[in-house]
């Protein structure tokens, strides 16, 4: 193809680009001229699409431009093909009239021609006369040209900077260009500040202030879009992780889209599918333009509940566009989607068009979103073998089906990886991030010992591995069981855990090949029981006094943190996160737990044990949560399981569930068996539990319908409970999933395609279904009814346990349903809850007080949680209270202020708070140490001492004239570590030694 020249393109709307792009592709044409590209903008979008589809099915003959000329002066018979018309661009840019986009990079996209359109009226903008617009039109060329020769996140840092104004309003191209040269930290202070008059359109917390823009962390490039058609930019917001999505295609070709509720007065809260569609199809169909690029909607996945937790505020379904075309100078063509249709860009990851159903192609699709790490290998030197499930069968042998005919399967999920690839992945490794950062240099120090010598293989591998594989068009998804017994170099996978076979039709085209690691079966930590599972058990037959036991002692445990160092040190460990372990540092250092900055702490600490009590959140003794597979030798029996601890395996009776079960049956009573055999699989391997391969159907199926795709299950040795809890029945579905219509993907031309997955992503976003919510709280409202009834009331408990299976039903059914075609599941009237425990906080609903253990348990902590025992009282400990040197006491008091304003809009930041929220303290550090830490400081410690004294002196004595115990914290977020080396040397002459957070856990 011709070198397309980027001063002369005229640029189209995406679909039309896309379009000409396929039409090139196929029959091999060259890119059309600039005069052709002019026409086309000329007639308006959809007037284009048309001729170019007809060129599309019935193919050229002689030349593409003449036949698009032709075919165009049909459509308009006064067109000037040799020229571009007057409004040439009057389709891809909003008129005067309508509301603009707060950046306006559209306009910003469409003005970059040498036939630029004349440049628009702009919200908050003057009119301007008519020979300035004509003045112009070079002038905002030249700007966008300058803005595409930026690194793109300095080019998005200034759109989102603009506050909704035109850029050639604030800086001049040669201005533009002066900030290519500079470091981020420099060139985002100068942006700022050459942007400080518009605070009315940019607030102060919205602005980033990383200090670590270099570090190597991802970059994640937010846009939220309006209703009206507009939209705005945020960020980039800096991220530890990076999925598949973004390592193939890089930070940032991909935009996570926000898309804002319909507050037009005409339509109800539940505004209809087609409405919001007729919102948001233009950005469908146009993109969304950031400068020079286009923006084209790709994947979503609904993050649910986790999502939600984090940001109750916004919607837990994220969207991601992702780059399809570019004129911009610093991209240099370098973009793998190039010239591919939407449909051609996402085979590059798996061949989704094969699947059978749009529910099913976007929940597999949205693999690639899955929190990850690459595991380094050559998937080209590995052996990949896809090997049979082990099927269910009767006492006769033969083959079980379930109720849609499909057989039922024992190792649902669940494959191999030879030994020395296992080694090859860290351990400890949850959502995609090591636990440790001691395993990341294990890593690195593995693999080069690997590299010269393939069998030196030294230590223990992951026992098992959760993972996500694309190859060759291929996704698969599940656990890897470490097997010795396979040669080097070899993975086993089975057809339940294939999600997305390879398409023949498009087999020769680029793939993306890589081994994802999600996780690894890790050492159990402190175990805990539920709501659900405690409410479970009683109605098993474990007594109260059981659940009343064992709460009473963590709640003295709880009360224990204020006095006993034991116990606070032992929750500041827990909940290290929230403050950088600084209240572990501080005890263990020896400070008094007196201390106010530590009494605080530790008082905020216990309300969050007891906010876990209050919730059913109680630790039990002799229990684990871990990872399941499939039994590789085949000789457990049907009621039998092995479990690997760090004694090694375990023998006696067990206690198994899986979260989230709701069935009487989903517990079960199991006898841990000692198998030999396995040590020439696993070796020395740890942390999991291996269950059976025979019998008519799977244990973990039998427990809410679980398989060995990475689930955990709750594993007790407590004699108690195992005395005391009857088992039951297993849940089983019990009717056939009915048949729901479903079109294929494949089925679909590519615009209808994207039509139907972008309604998809519309009824997920403002049309989520609450189905599995309603029944889950109907449930436990039913279940609590269950346990106060008396023996008496045989009818009642008859009507409730039938609406309670119903539920469980329904419950399941919801869980599975965007897997299975996505039928919709409603929970009938009748079954929805009318009243509810008072310990499920149900504001505004008809609320009772419950007098089962949930309860009971609640009233419990409650009591103790209503006892105020933090103190305001602000007093220095005389360890820190020696004279400071009056210019570091005024340095500090100075920096203090500028501080208690920068915290205060972090804070404000929503979402990223917390992010916003460190960096402001990483750069009171930098100034404290001179580096991100003080035993990376070069400065000399006499030195660091003394300004930390006087920060805590400025801090200490501002918190005292508050009355206000929480404002000590900058002086331990900030100088913590030399407090406490200072406190240890004053005190005890010696200096601090070095240990790790998780081996004190361990200890502890």
């Amino acid at each position: 193809m011709a070198e397309i020249n980027n001063d002369k393109i005229v640029p189209l709307p995406c679909a039309v680009e896309e379009l000409i792009t396929k039409i090139c592709r196929e029959q091999d044409r060259r890119p059309l001229e600039t005069k052709t590209r002019s026409t086309l903008a000329s007639l308006g979008e959809e007037v284009a699409l048309n001729i170019l589809r007809r060129i599309s099915g019935q193919g050229i003959r002689k030349s593409f431009d003449s036949f698009v000329l032709h075919l165009a002066k049909q459509c308009s018979p006064n067109i000037n093909a040799s020229s571009s018309s007057p409004n040439m661009h009057s389709s891809l840019s909003p008129s005067p009239q309508q509301p603009q986009n707060r950046t306006n990079t559209r306009l910003l996209m469409n003005s970059q021609s040498a036939q630029s359109a004349t440049p628009l009226k702009l919200e908050g903008s003057s009119t301007m006369d008519s020979q300035r617009q004509r003045g112009s039109e070079s002038t905002t060329s030249q700007h966008l040209v300058a803005l595409g020769e930026l690194e793109f996140r300095k080019a998005f840092l200034i759109l989102n900077y603009l506050g909704g104004k035109n850029l050639e309003e604030v800086l001049s191209s040669d201005q533009i260009r002066g900030y290519k040269n500079l470091p981020m930290r420099e060139f985002e202070s100068e942006i700022w500040d050459a942007f400080g008059f518009r605070r009315d359109y940019i607030k102060e917390e919205d602005r980033v202030k990383y200090l670590d823009w270099d570090s190597g962390k991802a970059h994640i490039y937010h846009c939220h879009v309006d209703p009206d058609g507009g939209y705005r930019f945020k960020g980039p917001y800096l991220s530890k992780q990076r999925n598949v999505l973004q390592r193939t295609l890089g930070d940032d070709s991909i935009l996570m889209v926000k898309f804002e509720e319909v507050k037009d007065e005409r339509y109800s809260v539940s505004s209809s599918l087609d409405n919001y569609f007729a919102k948001y199809n233009k950005v469908l169909r146009e993109g969304i333009h950031v400068g020079l690029r286009c923006y084209r909607f790709f994947v979503f996945k609904d993050g649910g509940k986790e999502e939600q937790k984090k940001d109750p505020t916004t919607s837990p379904v994220k969207c991601f566009f992702v780059r399809m075309e570019s004129v911009a100078s610093i991209d240099n063509q370098d973009n793998i989607l190039s010239g591919k249709t939407i449909r051609q860009a996402r085979s590059v990851f798996m061949h989704v068009d094969n699947l059978s159903s749009l529910s099913n192609y976007m929940a597999r699709f949205s693999l690639i979103l899955s929190k990850t790490m690459n595991l380094e290998v050559d998937l080209s030197l590995v052996d990949i073998k896809t090997i049979a499930d082990e099927p269910c069968r009767d006492k006769d042998g033969n083959a079980v089906y379930d109720t849609d005919g499909k057989p039922l399967i024992h190792t649902d999920g669940t494959g191999f990886i030879s030994h020395d690839l296992a080694l090859k992945c860290p351990k400890n490794q949850v959502k995609g991030t090591c636990l440790q950062a001691s395993n990341i240099e294990r890593l690195r120090v593995h693999n080069e010992v690997m590299e010269q010598n393939p069998e030196c293989l030294y230590g223990d591998p992951p026992l098992l591995i959760q993972f996500r594989l694309f190859n060759n068009g291929r996704a698969v998804k599940g656990t890897f069981l470490v097997n010795k017994k396979l040669t080097h170099q070899t993975l086993h996978v089975r057809p339940s855990m294939i999600k997305v076979e390879t398409d023949p039709k498009v087999s020769n085209t680029f793939s993306k090949n890589s081994l994802e690691i999600v996780g690894t079966s890790c050492r159990p930590k402190k175990t805990f029981l539920s709501k659900n599972l405690i409410a479970l058990l009683s109605y098993g037959g474990v007594p109260e006094e059981f659940f009343m036991g064992i709460l009473n002692n963590a709640l003295e445990d709880a009360h224990g943190i204020l006095s006993n160092k034991k116990a606070a040190l032992r929750v500041a460990l827990n909940y290290g996160d929230m403050d950088d372990n600084i209240v572990a540092t501080m005890i263990g250092c020896g400070i008094p737990l007196e201390e106010p900055y530590l009494q605080r702490r530790l008082s905020i600490l216990m309300k969050e044990e007891k906010k876990s009590l209050k919730g059913g959140k109680i630790p039990v003794s002799e229990s684990y949560y871990l990872m399941g597979t499939a039994d590789p030798t085949g000789l457990l029996e049907s009621d039998e399981v092995c479990i690997i601890l760090d004694c090694g395996q375990v023998s006696g009776e067990v206690l198994v569930y899986r979260n989230p079960g709701l069935h009487f049956g989903d517990i079960h009573i199991l006898k841990a068996t000692y198998v030999r055999e396995l040590e020439g699989f696993v070796g020395n391997a740890k942390y999991a539990i291996f269950f059976p391969c025979k019998g008519p159907r799977s244990l973990a199926d039998e427990m809410s319908g679980g398989d060995f795709d990475g689930d955990m299950f709750f594993v007790s040795r407590n004699p108690q409970l195992l005395e005391n809890f009857k088992q039951t029945e297993p849940w089983t579905p019990s009717t056939s999933t009915p048949n729901v219509p479903n079109r294929k993907p494949s089925e679909f031309s590519d615009e209808e395609l994207e039509v139907e997955l972008f309604k998809l992503f519309l009824r997920n976003r403002f049309q989520p279904s609450f189905t599995v919510g309603v029944a889950a709280d109907s449930w436990l409202a039913m279940m609590d009814r269950l346990l106060i009834l008396g023996n008496d009331c045989t009818e009642e408990i008859a009507c409730v346990k039938k609406n309670i299976n119903l539920l469980i039903d329904l419950y399941y059914d919801a869980l599975d349903a965007p897997k299975k075609g996505g039928r919709k599941i409603e929970v009938a009237e009748d079954l929805k809850a009318e009243l509810f425990p008072h310990y499920m906080e149900k504001h505004g609903k008809k609320t009772y007080r419950s007098t089962s253990i949930l309860g009971k348990i609640y009233d419990k902590v409650k009591a103790y949680e209503d006892m105020d025992l933090s103190s305001n009282d602000v007093w220095k400990h005389p360890c820190f209270d020696d004279e400071v040197h009056e210019s570091y006491l005024v340095k500090w008091k100075g920096l203090y202020g500028q501080y208690r304003t920068e915290m205060r809009n972090a804070l404000q930041a929503g979402k990223e708070k917390n992010d916003e929220a460190n960096e402001v303290i990483k750069k009171y550090k930098e100034t404290l140490y001179g580096a991100a830490e003080f035993n990376l400081s070069k400065r000399r410690d006499e030195e660091v001492f003394e300004e930390a004294r006087a920060l805590y002196h400025v801090t200490y004595n501002h918190a005292k004239m508050q009355g206000a115990v929480g404002k000590c914290g900058f002086a331990w977020r900030v100088a913590g570590l030399a407090l406490c080396t200072l406190y240890v040397l004053k005190n005890q002459e010696e200096r601090p030694m070095i240990c790790s957070p998780s081996a004190l856990k361990g200890i502890l």
